[in-house]
């Protein structure tokens, strides 16, 4: 064999992606902080950073980080869970009827385990009956909306302060700050520093008006991390999502494992409707999930299947949705701007990959975005109302590139294929 065929290098097998290394993630996220402080300081729009928008941003997003969570542990196995919407909707109505007769925690018991009887159907449809897996997902949205719809007329009609579309109201878990910490980092927010300041806003938004349920939805995000990626049993799941014959054939009970995550993964969409109906808002209204279970699965999606993606991606769509909440035009009106700054980034990270004609497309797109920044003073109360769908879009869009799902997800699975 001659020297030049021992040095020639490998070719990159095709599909073939490195994953984004944590400290490069983090250099990522310290650059969009820096720019964002500075379009603060030349919109100024302080509200972008506040600390009183980004509590709003975190509530926001645990309904739809619980509800991607639940994707992630459904699609892991290899059942596409396109039935979130309905597993959230079923958590909002029993967590509500069980809240306002029995307590919140009560409530937030029954939220689990209504999302969780939406789960034992999607399975028993997708794993027993190998039903299309968007088929059943669909099925199951409109199930639960009518279902619920349904009960309301018959159970909170006649309630207390109760009608046809909304429950009664539900006694609140409460809220706390973190003593000390809270207030000191409201007041540097409050000093509008360069970028000391926003940090303060970012991590203020995490110690203040936390409620207790929200404290165990981050947390099951490590948690979820640790079950899946770090025991034997969450090896056996997520091997059923990508080659079940090959873990059937080492004697992982491929049904069961699909089973039990997408009864949890059910859980956790109800767990999120749950915490719509009693700590969002203290009281089930009809239509209160909104699309947060479509939203969440786009959030797992952008988090390419892993749950410190997922997080990101709902901190993203919770802060959007937040800029709605508090009335933000001038706020989105300066987001415009860093998007702008964002999108000249991209564009020359394209033109260093060679994708030239991509590049080019990126700046023109830019150079719009800059010029509606520069011609309007703030934008339009209807663009404010869909920015967390066109933000799903945006991300979606660019995002879709570096995806790679479980290699078995969405197909139907027969005991012994393998044989």
């Amino acid at each position: 064999m001659s020297t030049a065929t021992i040095a020639k290098p490998q070719a990159k097998q095709p599909g073939k992606r490195r994953r984004m290394s944590l400290p490069v993630l983090l250099l990522i996220i310290a650059g969009v902080l820096v720019l964002t402080s500075i379009v603060r300081l030349i919109s100024g729009a302080d509200g972008i950073t506040s600390t009183g928008q980004m509590s709003t941003a975190l509530r926001l997003a645990v309904p739809i980080g619980l509800a991607g969570l639940g994707g992630l542990w459904a699609e892991r196995a290899g059942v596409v869970n396109i039935g979130l919407e309905g597993m959230m909707i079923l958590g909002t109505w029993f967590g509500a009827w069980a809240g306002y007769q029995w307590g919140p925690w009560t409530g937030v018991a029954f939220g689990i385990i209504g999302g969780a009887l939406g789960g034992i159907l999607h399975a028993i449809a997708t794993v027993t009956f190998k039903v299309n897996h968007i088929v059943s997902g669909v099925a199951l949205n409109i199930l639960a909306l009518g279902t619920t719809r349904y009960l309301s007329k018959f159970t909170f009609e006649d309630a207390p302060q109760g009608s046809s579309k909304q429950s009664p109201p539900i006694e609140s878990l409460g809220t706390f700050d973190i003593p000390g910490l809270s207030s000191w980092l409201e007041t540097l927010n409050g000093k509008h520093w360069f970028l000391v300041s926003d940090i303060a806003g970012l991590v203020g938004g995490l110690v203040t008006n936390l409620s207790p349920l929200t404290v165990v939805a981050v947390a099951l995000v490590p948690a979820t991390w640790w079950v899946l990626w770090r025991t034997s049993f969450g090896l056996r799941l997520r091997s059923c999502g990508e080659n079940p014959v090959a873990a059937e054939s080492l004697g992982v009970n491929v049904y069961k494992y699909k089973y039990i995550a997408v009864i949890v993964s059910g859980g956790f969409a109800g767990l999120g409707g749950a915490f719509l109906s009693i700590v969002a808002s203290n009281v089930y209204l009809d239509g209160q999930t909104a699309g947060r279970g479509y939203i969440g699965l786009a959030a797992m999606i952008f988090g390419n299947w892993m749950p410190g993606g997922l997080a990101l991606g709902a901190g993203l769509f919770g802060y959007t949705d937040s800029l709605n909440l508090r009335g933000g035009t001038t706020n989105v009106h300066a987001l415009i701007l860093l998007l702008a700054i964002l999108l000249v980034f991209g564009a020359a990270y394209l033109a260093w990959q060679k994708k030239y004609v991509s590049a080019v497309v990126t700046l023109v797109i830019s150079a719009l975005m800059f010029l509606w920044y520069t011609s309007v003073d703030e934008v339009p109360r209807q663009v404010v109302s869909a920015a967390p769908y066109l933000v799903t879009l945006l991300v979606l869009s660019l995002s879709a590139q570096r995806l790679r799902m479980p290699k078995a997800d969405g197909l139907p699975y027969y005991k012994g294929q393998g044989k």
